[in-house]
Protein backbone atom coordinates (compact mmCIF):
# COMPACT_ATOMS: atom_id res chain seq x y z
CA UNK A 1 0.00 0.00 0.00
CA UNK A 2 3.03 2.27 0.17
CA UNK A 3 3.31 4.77 -2.68
CA UNK A 4 6.74 5.78 -3.98
CA UNK A 5 8.00 9.36 -3.76
CA UNK A 6 7.44 9.86 -7.51
CA UNK A 7 3.88 8.52 -7.25
CA UNK A 8 3.12 10.86 -4.33
CA UNK A 9 4.57 13.79 -6.28
CA UNK A 10 2.42 12.94 -9.33
CA UNK A 11 -0.73 12.76 -7.16
CA UNK A 12 0.20 16.03 -5.43
CA UNK A 13 0.86 17.80 -8.76
CA UNK A 14 -2.22 16.55 -10.62
CA UNK A 15 -4.60 15.96 -7.72
CA UNK A 16 -7.16 18.54 -8.87
CA UNK A 17 -7.19 17.55 -12.53
CA UNK A 18 -9.91 15.57 -14.30
CA UNK A 19 -8.91 11.89 -14.17
CA UNK A 20 -10.22 11.29 -17.70
CA UNK A 21 -7.99 14.04 -19.04
CA UNK A 22 -5.03 12.60 -17.12
CA UNK A 23 -5.69 9.14 -18.54
CA UNK A 24 -5.45 10.51 -22.08
CA UNK A 25 -2.43 12.71 -21.42
CA UNK A 26 -0.09 10.36 -19.54
CA UNK A 27 1.14 6.86 -20.27
CA UNK A 28 2.69 5.07 -17.28
CA UNK A 29 2.69 1.48 -16.09
CA UNK A 30 1.20 2.59 -12.78
CA UNK A 31 -1.36 4.95 -14.29
CA UNK A 32 -4.40 2.95 -13.14
CA UNK A 33 -3.18 3.09 -9.55
CA UNK A 34 -2.44 6.82 -9.73
CA UNK A 35 -5.83 7.62 -11.25
CA UNK A 36 -7.67 5.59 -8.60
CA UNK A 37 -5.81 7.44 -5.83
CA UNK A 38 -6.47 10.86 -7.38
CA UNK A 39 -10.17 10.04 -7.84
CA UNK A 40 -10.31 8.80 -4.25
CA UNK A 41 -8.70 11.94 -2.88
CA UNK A 42 -11.03 14.15 -4.91
CA UNK A 43 -14.06 12.39 -3.43
CA UNK A 44 -12.55 12.42 0.06
CA UNK A 45 -12.05 16.19 -0.01
CA UNK A 46 -15.73 16.75 0.76
CA UNK A 47 -16.75 13.33 2.03
CA UNK A 48 -13.91 12.60 4.49
CA UNK A 49 -11.98 15.88 4.95
CA UNK A 50 -9.82 14.64 7.83
CA UNK A 51 -8.63 11.73 5.65
CA UNK A 52 -8.02 14.02 2.70
CA UNK A 53 -5.49 15.93 4.80
CA UNK A 54 -3.37 12.77 5.20
CA UNK A 55 -1.41 12.00 2.04
CA UNK A 56 -0.60 8.48 3.24
CA UNK A 57 -4.24 7.33 3.16
CA UNK A 58 -4.78 4.72 0.44
CA UNK A 59 -8.12 4.64 -1.38
CA UNK A 60 -9.96 1.51 -2.60
CA UNK A 61 -12.01 1.06 -5.78
CA UNK A 62 -14.48 3.85 -6.51
CA UNK A 63 -17.57 1.79 -5.57
CA UNK A 64 -16.31 1.10 -2.05
CA UNK A 65 -15.71 4.81 -1.47
CA UNK A 66 -19.01 5.79 -3.06
CA UNK A 67 -20.98 3.43 -0.77
CA UNK A 68 -19.07 4.39 2.38
CA UNK A 69 -20.41 6.74 5.04
CA UNK A 70 -19.32 10.35 5.06
CA UNK A 71 -17.22 11.71 7.89
CA UNK A 72 -20.18 13.81 9.04
CA UNK A 73 -22.48 10.79 9.47
CA UNK A 74 -19.66 8.66 10.94
CA UNK A 75 -19.01 11.31 13.60
CA UNK A 76 -22.74 11.40 14.31
CA UNK A 77 -22.80 7.63 14.86
CA UNK A 78 -19.88 8.00 17.27
CA UNK A 79 -21.84 10.62 19.24
CA UNK A 80 -24.83 8.25 19.41
CA UNK A 81 -22.70 5.36 20.62
CA UNK A 82 -21.03 7.56 23.20
CA UNK A 83 -24.44 8.66 24.52
CA UNK A 84 -25.87 5.12 24.56
CA UNK A 85 -22.88 3.28 26.02
CA UNK A 86 -21.43 6.08 28.13
CA UNK A 87 -17.98 5.53 26.60
CA UNK A 88 -15.64 8.20 25.24
CA UNK A 89 -12.32 8.37 23.39
CA UNK A 90 -10.62 9.42 26.65
CA UNK A 91 -11.89 6.41 28.59
CA UNK A 92 -11.61 3.86 25.75
CA UNK A 93 -13.22 0.84 27.37
CA UNK A 94 -15.28 -2.15 26.23
CA UNK A 95 -15.26 -4.26 23.07
CA UNK A 96 -16.49 -3.26 19.60
CA UNK A 97 -16.75 -5.02 16.24
CA UNK A 98 -17.67 -3.73 12.79
CA UNK A 99 -18.77 -6.85 10.90
CA UNK A 100 -18.98 -5.17 7.48
CA UNK A 101 -15.80 -3.10 7.55
CA UNK A 102 -15.69 -1.94 3.92
CA UNK A 103 -13.56 1.17 3.54
CA UNK A 104 -13.48 1.52 7.33
CA UNK A 105 -14.80 5.06 7.75
CA UNK A 106 -17.46 4.20 10.34
CA UNK A 107 -15.01 1.87 12.08
CA UNK A 108 -12.34 4.58 12.25
CA UNK A 109 -14.66 6.97 14.12
CA UNK A 110 -16.24 4.33 16.39
CA UNK A 111 -13.10 2.40 17.33
CA UNK A 112 -11.54 5.20 19.46
CA UNK A 113 -14.45 4.83 21.93
CA UNK A 114 -13.45 1.28 22.82
CA UNK A 115 -10.51 -0.56 24.36
CA UNK A 116 -10.76 -3.40 21.80
CA UNK A 117 -11.92 -2.91 18.20
CA UNK A 118 -12.28 -5.58 15.50
CA UNK A 119 -12.67 -4.66 11.82
CA UNK A 120 -14.23 -7.61 9.96
CA UNK A 121 -14.30 -7.77 6.15
CA UNK A 122 -14.33 -10.70 3.72
CA UNK A 123 -12.67 -8.80 0.85
CA UNK A 124 -8.91 -9.40 1.15
CA UNK A 125 -7.94 -6.20 -0.72
CA UNK A 126 -10.12 -4.03 1.54
CA UNK A 127 -8.56 -5.72 4.59
CA UNK A 128 -5.07 -4.86 3.33
CA UNK A 129 -6.08 -1.25 2.68
CA UNK A 130 -7.73 -0.99 6.11
CA UNK A 131 -4.62 -2.38 7.82
CA UNK A 132 -2.54 0.32 6.14
CA UNK A 133 -4.99 3.17 6.77
CA UNK A 134 -5.54 2.32 10.44
CA UNK A 135 -1.79 2.61 10.91
CA UNK A 136 -1.83 6.05 9.28
CA UNK A 137 -4.73 7.04 11.55
CA UNK A 138 -2.86 5.70 14.60
CA UNK A 139 -5.62 3.24 15.45
CA UNK A 140 -3.04 0.88 16.85
CA UNK A 141 -5.58 -1.14 18.85
CA UNK A 142 -7.60 -1.98 15.70
CA UNK A 143 -7.52 -5.65 14.67
CA UNK A 144 -8.27 -6.54 11.05
CA UNK A 145 -10.11 -9.86 10.61
CA UNK A 146 -10.57 -11.21 7.09
CA UNK A 147 -13.80 -13.23 7.33
CA UNK A 148 -17.51 -13.10 6.55
CA UNK A 149 -19.76 -11.53 9.17
CA UNK A 150 -21.58 -14.80 9.88
CA UNK A 151 -18.38 -16.85 10.13
CA UNK A 152 -16.71 -14.37 12.47
CA UNK A 153 -19.81 -13.92 14.64
CA UNK A 154 -20.25 -17.63 15.32
CA UNK A 155 -16.74 -17.89 16.79
CA UNK A 156 -16.51 -14.46 18.48
CA UNK A 157 -16.55 -13.61 22.18
CA UNK A 158 -19.24 -11.14 23.37
CA UNK A 159 -19.03 -7.43 22.50
CA UNK A 160 -20.44 -4.25 23.99
CA UNK A 161 -21.35 -2.99 20.50
CA UNK A 162 -21.59 -4.61 17.08
CA UNK A 163 -22.04 -2.44 14.01
CA UNK A 164 -23.16 -3.58 10.55
CA UNK A 165 -23.73 -1.85 7.22
CA UNK A 166 -25.04 -4.70 5.02
CA UNK A 167 -24.07 -4.52 1.34
CA UNK A 168 -26.96 -3.31 -0.78
CA UNK A 169 -26.00 -4.77 -4.15
CA UNK A 170 -26.62 -8.26 -5.50
CA UNK A 171 -24.09 -10.46 -7.32
CA UNK A 172 -24.84 -8.63 -10.58
CA UNK A 173 -24.12 -5.24 -8.98
CA UNK A 174 -27.78 -4.15 -8.93
CA UNK A 175 -29.06 -2.18 -5.94
CA UNK A 176 -31.33 -4.02 -3.50
CA UNK A 177 -33.40 -2.60 -0.66
CA UNK A 178 -35.04 -5.46 1.25
CA UNK A 179 -33.28 -6.69 4.40
CA UNK A 180 -33.29 -10.29 3.19
CA UNK A 181 -31.63 -9.27 -0.10
CA UNK A 182 -28.72 -7.45 1.58
CA UNK A 183 -25.45 -9.11 2.62
CA UNK A 184 -25.35 -10.28 5.33
CA UNK A 185 -29.04 -11.11 5.63
CA UNK A 186 -29.90 -10.02 9.17
CA UNK A 187 -33.10 -12.08 9.22
CA UNK A 188 -30.71 -15.02 9.65
CA UNK A 189 -28.30 -13.33 12.08
CA UNK A 190 -30.44 -11.23 14.44
CA UNK A 191 -30.75 -13.83 17.20
CA UNK A 192 -27.02 -14.56 17.17
CA UNK A 193 -26.17 -10.84 17.10
CA UNK A 194 -28.14 -10.19 20.28
CA UNK A 195 -26.52 -13.20 21.92
CA UNK A 196 -23.09 -11.76 21.14
CA UNK A 197 -23.62 -8.04 21.87
CA UNK A 198 -25.27 -5.76 24.41
CA UNK A 199 -26.06 -3.25 21.65
CA UNK A 200 -26.28 -3.61 17.87
CA UNK A 201 -26.34 -0.73 15.41
CA UNK A 202 -27.39 -1.42 11.82
CA UNK A 203 -27.20 1.01 8.91
CA UNK A 204 -29.53 0.67 5.92
CA UNK A 205 -30.46 2.68 2.84
CA UNK A 206 -33.10 5.42 3.23
CA UNK A 207 -35.06 3.57 0.52
CA UNK A 208 -35.91 0.85 3.06
CA UNK A 209 -39.48 0.60 4.42
CA UNK A 210 -38.95 1.59 8.08
CA UNK A 211 -42.06 -0.04 9.52
CA UNK A 212 -41.32 -3.32 7.76
CA UNK A 213 -37.69 -3.18 8.90
CA UNK A 214 -38.69 -2.67 12.54
CA UNK A 215 -41.02 -5.65 12.32
CA UNK A 216 -38.45 -7.82 10.51
CA UNK A 217 -35.47 -7.04 12.75
CA UNK A 218 -37.29 -7.06 16.09
CA UNK A 219 -35.73 -5.78 19.35
CA UNK A 220 -35.43 -2.27 17.85
CA UNK A 221 -35.16 0.34 20.60
CA UNK A 222 -34.53 3.36 18.37
CA UNK A 223 -34.73 4.32 14.71
CA UNK A 224 -32.54 7.19 13.53
CA UNK A 225 -33.37 8.78 10.17
CA UNK A 226 -30.27 10.76 9.19
CA UNK A 227 -30.08 13.49 6.56
CA UNK A 228 -27.22 15.77 5.54
CA UNK A 229 -28.21 19.25 4.39
CA UNK A 230 -31.77 18.00 3.88
CA UNK A 231 -30.83 14.94 1.80
CA UNK A 232 -31.77 11.67 3.48
CA UNK A 233 -28.61 9.56 3.68
CA UNK A 234 -29.16 6.58 5.99
CA UNK A 235 -31.37 4.74 8.45
CA UNK A 236 -29.87 3.53 11.73
CA UNK A 237 -31.56 0.82 13.78
CA UNK A 238 -30.39 0.45 17.40
CA UNK A 239 -31.11 -3.05 18.68
CA UNK A 240 -30.85 -4.48 22.18
CA UNK A 241 -32.26 -7.42 24.14
CA UNK A 242 -34.15 -5.04 26.42
CA UNK A 243 -35.83 -3.02 23.64
CA UNK A 244 -39.58 -2.62 24.06
CA UNK A 245 -42.27 -3.05 21.44
CA UNK A 246 -42.46 0.67 20.53
CA UNK A 247 -39.15 2.15 19.33
CA UNK A 248 -38.27 5.82 19.60
CA UNK A 249 -37.96 7.58 16.25
CA UNK A 250 -35.39 10.36 15.83
CA UNK A 251 -35.35 12.43 12.64
CA UNK A 252 -32.08 14.36 12.41
CA UNK A 253 -30.82 16.73 9.74
CA UNK A 254 -27.06 17.34 9.99
CA UNK A 255 -25.84 20.59 8.48
CA UNK A 256 -22.31 21.07 7.23
CA UNK A 257 -22.33 24.32 9.20
CA UNK A 258 -22.37 22.20 12.37
CA UNK A 259 -26.03 22.76 13.28
CA UNK A 260 -28.52 19.93 13.78
CA UNK A 261 -32.29 19.72 13.44
CA UNK A 262 -33.81 16.96 15.59
CA UNK A 263 -37.35 15.75 16.02
CA UNK A 264 -38.22 12.76 18.25
CA UNK A 265 -41.49 10.84 18.53
CA UNK A 266 -43.08 7.43 18.84
CA UNK A 267 -45.60 5.96 16.44
CA UNK A 268 -48.24 6.06 19.18
CA UNK A 269 -47.68 9.81 19.53
CA UNK A 270 -47.92 10.25 15.78
CA UNK A 271 -51.16 8.29 15.53
CA UNK A 272 -52.76 10.12 18.47
CA UNK A 273 -51.67 13.64 17.45
CA UNK A 274 -54.56 16.07 17.09
CA UNK A 275 -54.16 18.57 14.24
CA UNK A 276 -56.26 21.09 12.35
CA UNK A 277 -56.37 22.01 8.68
CA UNK A 278 -56.09 25.49 7.20
CA UNK A 279 -58.70 26.83 4.79
CA UNK A 280 -55.93 28.76 3.03
CA UNK A 281 -52.20 29.43 3.44
CA UNK A 282 -51.34 31.89 6.23
CA UNK A 283 -48.41 34.31 6.28
CA UNK A 284 -45.86 31.49 6.52
CA UNK A 285 -45.42 28.13 4.80
CA UNK A 286 -43.40 25.27 6.31
CA UNK A 287 -41.81 22.22 4.70
CA UNK A 288 -40.37 19.66 7.17
CA UNK A 289 -36.87 18.39 6.49
CA UNK A 290 -36.30 15.14 4.60
CA UNK A 291 -35.73 13.07 7.75
CA UNK A 292 -39.07 14.03 9.28
CA UNK A 293 -40.89 13.19 6.06
CA UNK A 294 -39.10 9.82 5.74
CA UNK A 295 -39.80 9.01 9.40
CA UNK A 296 -43.50 9.74 8.85
CA UNK A 297 -44.07 12.42 11.53
CA UNK A 298 -46.71 14.14 9.42
CA UNK A 299 -49.12 14.95 12.25
CA UNK A 300 -46.64 15.09 15.13
CA UNK A 301 -44.63 17.95 13.62
CA UNK A 302 -47.82 20.00 13.17
CA UNK A 303 -48.91 19.43 16.75
CA UNK A 304 -45.47 20.11 18.24
CA UNK A 305 -45.03 23.42 16.43
CA UNK A 306 -48.71 24.53 16.55
CA UNK A 307 -49.12 24.54 12.79
CA UNK A 308 -52.07 23.85 10.53
CA UNK A 309 -51.76 21.34 7.74
CA UNK A 310 -52.81 22.26 4.21
CA UNK A 311 -54.10 18.78 3.32
CA UNK A 312 -53.81 15.25 4.68
CA UNK A 313 -51.50 14.24 1.82
CA UNK A 314 -49.71 17.52 1.06
CA UNK A 315 -47.28 17.56 4.06
CA UNK A 316 -47.04 21.34 3.93
CA UNK A 317 -47.96 23.46 6.95
CA UNK A 318 -48.88 27.06 7.67
CA UNK A 319 -49.22 29.70 10.38
CA UNK A 320 -49.66 33.45 10.67
CA UNK A 321 -46.85 33.80 13.18
CA UNK A 322 -43.34 32.67 12.27
CA UNK A 323 -41.97 29.60 14.09
CA UNK A 324 -38.24 30.33 14.41
CA UNK A 325 -36.92 26.87 15.37
CA UNK A 326 -38.92 24.82 12.86
CA UNK A 327 -36.91 21.77 11.63
CA UNK A 328 -37.14 22.42 7.91
CA UNK A 329 -37.59 25.19 5.40
CA UNK A 330 -39.67 28.28 6.20
CA UNK A 331 -41.19 30.57 3.56
CA UNK A 332 -43.08 33.85 3.61
CA UNK A 333 -46.19 33.58 1.46
CA UNK A 334 -46.49 36.21 -1.26
CA UNK A 335 -49.71 34.98 -2.88
CA UNK A 336 -51.64 31.88 -3.83
CA UNK A 337 -54.12 31.18 -6.60
CA UNK A 338 -55.93 28.49 -8.56
CA UNK A 339 -53.74 28.01 -11.67
CA UNK A 340 -56.43 28.48 -14.33
CA UNK A 341 -55.53 30.01 -17.67
CA UNK A 342 -56.20 33.58 -16.60
CA UNK A 343 -54.34 33.39 -13.30
CA UNK A 344 -51.38 31.52 -14.79
CA UNK A 345 -50.95 34.10 -17.54
CA UNK A 346 -51.13 36.97 -15.08
CA UNK A 347 -48.45 35.35 -12.94
CA UNK A 348 -46.03 34.50 -15.77
CA UNK A 349 -46.47 37.99 -17.25
CA UNK A 350 -44.75 39.40 -14.14
CA UNK A 351 -42.50 36.42 -13.28
CA UNK A 352 -39.85 34.87 -15.52
CA UNK A 353 -38.21 32.35 -13.18
CA UNK A 354 -38.99 30.48 -9.97
CA UNK A 355 -37.97 27.42 -7.95
CA UNK A 356 -40.84 24.96 -8.41
CA UNK A 357 -41.85 22.12 -6.09
CA UNK A 358 -44.82 19.75 -6.41
CA UNK A 359 -46.55 18.40 -3.28
CA UNK A 360 -49.76 16.41 -3.85
CA UNK A 361 -50.52 17.98 -7.23
CA UNK A 362 -51.51 16.35 -10.55
CA UNK A 363 -48.63 17.83 -12.60
CA UNK A 364 -44.87 17.35 -12.50
CA UNK A 365 -42.32 20.15 -12.20
CA UNK A 366 -41.34 19.60 -15.84
CA UNK A 367 -44.97 19.89 -16.98
CA UNK A 368 -45.43 23.15 -15.04
CA UNK A 369 -42.27 24.56 -16.59
CA UNK A 370 -43.47 23.63 -20.08
CA UNK A 371 -46.86 25.17 -19.39
CA UNK A 372 -45.52 28.42 -17.93
CA UNK A 373 -42.12 28.87 -19.57
CA UNK A 374 -40.68 29.66 -16.13
CA UNK A 375 -36.89 29.28 -15.87
CA UNK A 376 -35.20 27.72 -12.84
CA UNK A 377 -33.79 29.98 -10.11
CA UNK A 378 -34.46 33.36 -8.58
CA UNK A 379 -35.73 34.16 -5.09
CA UNK A 380 -39.33 33.07 -5.69
CA UNK A 381 -40.57 29.59 -4.76
CA UNK A 382 -43.71 28.10 -6.28
CA UNK A 383 -45.37 25.21 -4.45
CA UNK A 384 -47.99 23.42 -6.52
CA UNK A 385 -50.23 21.65 -4.01
CA UNK A 386 -53.75 20.79 -2.84
CA UNK A 387 -55.67 22.47 -0.01
CA UNK A 388 -57.96 20.78 2.51
CA UNK A 389 -61.04 21.61 0.39
CA UNK A 390 -59.35 19.82 -2.57
CA UNK A 391 -58.58 23.03 -4.44
CA UNK A 392 -55.45 22.75 -6.58
CA UNK A 393 -53.37 25.89 -6.01
CA UNK A 394 -49.99 27.45 -6.59
CA UNK A 395 -48.45 29.10 -3.55
CA UNK A 396 -45.85 31.76 -4.32
CA UNK A 397 -43.39 32.56 -1.55
CA UNK A 398 -39.88 33.61 -0.58
CA UNK A 399 -37.53 31.70 1.67
CA UNK A 400 -37.11 33.22 5.13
Amino acid sequence: MQLSLSQKEFIRTHGERDVRELALRFSRDDMALLLSQIAGRQMARLKIPSWYEREEIFYPAHLSLEQASSELTARYKASLVSAVTGTSAKERSGRFADLTGGMGIDFAFLAPLFGEADYVEQNVELCDIAEHNFGVLQLHHARVRCASAAQFLREADPYDLIYLDPARRDEAGRKVFRIEDCTPDLTELCTLLLEKAEKVMVKYSPMLDIALAVKTLGHVGEVQVVSVDNECKELLFLLSKTAGAAPQYVAVNLKRSGEQERFSFTMAQEQQAAISFADAPGHYLYEPNASILKAGAFKGVAQSYHLQKLHTNSHLYTSDERIVDFPGRVFEVVSFFVPNKQNSKAFTRETKKANIAVRNFPMTVAEIRRKTGLAEGGDLYLFATTLSDERKVWIVCRKV
